[in-house]
């Protein structure tokens, strides 16, 4: 996994060039996180991952501060995390997960776009399992061997941890995000990003010319203000 996730990270530097939506999409989350467990990073676990996120995406303090003190406000929209399955052009699986406060909207946009470029929004559970669900942490490189430190992590859902330049990648099942959480907290290391993602199981080679037909779709999902993340089958 270790060169697919290198792939995956590049990809989503390039979906998160432009600051500004980073820090809109961040706060969604903060929104969202506050909205479920409350203000307080100390009794939110939820909260204390979207900052540590924040802090990663060089989200200014400020900017964080702001954020959590607009979620509080019972004037602020809360958001539903809506996720939409489709296939595009050449049989590509896609999965986008977004974040609205109109799902009206948000349902019209996403069909349009399919529609526009070739491709059709399926049924819920249609591609998504072509997907496996993880849950990952980056944590700064700890002292001990990280053959170690995955047998430390697997009972608590972990199953891969490998080094990459800036730390220490973990992964594990999705459902256990909150033990690996607790577990990393507990050992005292520094996480310094983590979240969810969505592995496909098979992907499906196409020719330059099939690929460009198929970034004209994910280019405009991934510009769409209330789209989180795309996900696709293409190798």
């Amino acid at each position: 996994m270790g060169r697919a996730f290198e792939f995956r990270k590049a990809r989503k530097m390039k979906r998160w060039g432009q600051m500004a939506k980073t820090f809109t999409r961040i706060g969604k989350d903060i929104v969202m996180a506050i909205k479920a467990g409350g203000p307080d990073p100390e009794l939110n676990s939820k909260l204390r991952a979207v900052i540590q996120n924040a802090k990663a995406a060089n989200m200014p303090k400020d900017n964080i501060e702001r954020a959590i003190k607009k979620a509080t406000d019972k004037d602020t929209a809360d958001y539903k995390e809506v996720v939409f399955e489709g296939y595009g052009p050449h049989g590509i699986a896609i999965l986008v997960e977004t974040a609205t406060d109109n799902n009206n909207r948000t349902v019209a946009n996403v069909r349009s776009y399919f529609s526009k470029c070739n491709g059709s929004l399926g049924t819920s559970g249609s591609v998504e399992f072509l997907f496996d669900h993880k849950s990952h942490f980056k944590i700064a490189t700890p002292e001990m061997d990280l053959e170690e430190l995955e047998l430390e992590l697997i009972d608590y859902g972990a199953d891969e941890v490998f080094a990459d330049d800036e730390g220490v990648i973990i992964y594990g099942d999705f459902v256990s995000f909150g033990s690996i959480q607790k577990a990393l907290e507990d050992m005292k290391f520094e996480i310094i990003s983590s979240g969810f993602e969505r592995i496909p199981t098979l992907t499906k080679s196409l020719t330059e010319e099939q690929e460009a037909d198929l970034e004209k779709l994910l280019e405009k999902l991934e510009e769409d203000d209330d789209v989180q993340n795309v996900y696709h089958t293409m190798g």
